[in-house]
């Protein structure tokens, strides 16, 4: 099984793809005396296709976590958590229409409809990307800021800043987990700091990974 998991935080997942939130770990197939080369060449195409159709969706956002598996008969498990069930349906339907995947199994959790959680997002991303140090993960200037119509109604779960953010928030039952890469470690504490900083959070899990170790600024 080839496994595509949401480590890096640039909004999503895929296959070594440095700049993007998910980085793989292929498991080499077996098998005496067979040719694994056009087989390894349709799991990366793939793969690549279902990475392409979901960051792609207009439900996925920095408050999801998505990342897939992909078995060697073509089957793809969708796994992660979805601030909207429409995302969960959506991903779904797009990795269903990629050519040569034969089935999907969809184990993407939607996070509970809670009112607290949807202040804790829209606290902790006002915390995170009004930082100075950190609004270099976002291409959302000033997104933070203003509030829309809608989101004045429905919150911002539903509302959900738009363009791409490299830090993603998952919140959940007012726990808070940061996923995605940043820079620096120091870059990795701030944002940390910042969403230990909102009120009203349980607790804060901080994923972040560092692109560049050595550097410590």
């Amino acid at each position: 099984m080839f496994f595509f998991q949401n480590k890096l935080a640039f909004g999503l997942f895929g296959i070594a793809f440095a700049t993007l939130p998910i980085a793989a770990w292929p498991v080499q197939a077996s098998g005496k005396g067979s040719d694994t080369s056009g087989a390894s060449a349709q799991v990366q195409r793939i793969a690549q296709e279902v990475y392409k159709q979901i960051v792609t969706l207009p439900q996925y956002g920095v408050f999801d976590d998505i990342h897939f598996a992909l078995k060697s008969d073509s089957t793809v498990i969708l796994r992660g958590e979805a601030s909207r069930p429409t995302l969960k349906s959506g991903c779904e339907n797009v990795v269903k229409r990629i050519e040569g995947v034969k089935e999907v199994i969809n184990e993407i959790e939607v996070l509970p409809l809670s009112q607290n959680d949807d202040r804790i997002r829209a606290l902790t991303y006002a915390r995170i990307y009004g930082n100075q140090w950190l609004q270099r993960y976002t291409n959302n200037r000033g997104g933070g800021r203003y509030i829309s119509p809608m989101r004045a109604v429905t919150g911002i779960t539903n509302d959900p800043p738009i363009g791409w953010h490299a830090i993603h928030i998952i919140v959940k039952n007012g726990n808070i987990r940061l996923v995605g890469v940043v820079d620096t470690s120091g870059d990795l504490a701030i944002a940390e700091m910042q969403a230990r900083s909102v009120p009203g959070a349980f607790t804060v899990d901080n994923e972040l990974v560092v692109a560049n170790p050595e550097n410590k600024k």
